[in-house]
């Protein structure tokens, strides 16, 4: 017996019938949407930081059930690869997603983006969502008070702004303010750009109910 998942969220419960080394064969005795799943579709809209640290934040995102990953050029980013390099950036990247979804048993695989050019360009893709939390080390309301009340408690499709080393420029947090997005504190502790995402998103998860 085996679970095969199709990588869109529904899971196959199986048997092995036949297998040559090349080519396996296997009887599908039911199917049923993946229970690893949350219920809420969050996307990631992340500064690029330096070094490595994106390839941490993406492992441990996908891990915590993120739906996509996008890098952004911020005005405070100072990583600044070429094109060659983001190309190679963007496929260790997708490969650490999909190596963390197997690992975790996710019933999709999260995507990574090409990153965004400007702050400008993430500001345009807010109306796609029920929820926009741009995150400011300068403080903001309580991720609680979001999800205790609408749209936040009723929030199905969630985009999560979170910064770089240098943290977001106050031009950067009036746009995303003018442009739909609620701006949220995360305590009076500022964290390292690596961590504020997944503290974020074990929050956001916990709030609705995903992470118990």
């Amino acid at each position: 017996a085996l679970t095969l998942c199709d990588g869109a969220g529904i899971d196959y419960n199986g048997v092995l019938r036949q297998t040559d080394g090349q080519i396996a064969t296997v009887e599908i005795l039911s199917r049923q949407p993946s229970q690893t799943e949350p219920t809420v579709s969050i996307r990631l809209f992340q500064a690029l930081p330096k070094g490595d640290k994106m390839e941490w934040i993406i492992q441990k995102a996908v891990e915590l059930g993120i739906s996509e990953v996008v890098p952004v050029l911020t005005e405070r980013c100072i990583s600044r690869p070429d094109e060659k390099s983001m190309e190679k950036k963007l496929l260790r990247w997708q490969k650490i997603a999909v190596e963390a979804a197997k690992q975790c048993g996710r019933g999709i695989l999260p995507t990574v983006e090409l990153p965004l050019p400007d702050f400008n360009a993430v500001c345009d893709r807010f109306k796609d969502y029920d929820l926009v939390l741009f995150f400011y080390e300068c403080g903001g309301v309580s991720l609680r008070e979001v999800f205790n009340k609408e749209p936040g408690n009723r929030a199905k499709r969630i985009a999560v702004v979170t910064g770089s080393e240098g943290g977001f420029a106050a031009e950067e947090a009036a746009r995303a303010a003018e442009c739909g997005a609620v701006t949220v504190g995360l305590g009076p502790r500022i964290l390292r750009c690596e961590t504020a995402p997944l503290a974020v998103l074990s929050a956001v998860m916990t709030l609705t109910g995903n992470l118990e």
